[in-house]
């Protein structure tokens, strides 16, 4: 939330150029895509183990294999998301027409 929001404000400094505002709106959206990715992540998790801790993922003796690639790649496109990495850097280069502080 604070990374797309802090994005999208430094992008969006000089407010009264389009291609800032273009640049801006696809930095919050694209760090939507990772926050998005982490909180379906978490939530097959607690449905799934019932926490969200980690010493609560130890204990359990095992999950379907299904969920366990499906949690483990909503982990990777939220990591991805929240670092700009993997495909989810586009906003980066973007990004340049904002202030830099």
């Amino acid at each position: 939330e604070g990374v797309g929001l802090c994005s999208y404000l430094l992008v969006n400094f000089w407010f009264s150029r389009i291609q800032a505002n273009t640049s801006a709106i696809k930095a919050m959206l694209v760090n939507r895509v990772g926050d998005l990715a982490l909180i379906i992540c978490m939530g097959i998790l607690w449905v799934n183990i019932g926490s969200l801790s980690w010493s609560a993922f130890t204990q359990v003796p095992f999950l379907k294999e299904e969920v366990g690639l499906v949690v483990v790649i909503l982990l990777l496109i939220g990591a991805a998301g929240k670092s700009a990495q993997l495909g989810l850097h586009t906003w980066l280069p973007d990004a340049m027409e904002g202030h830099t502080p």
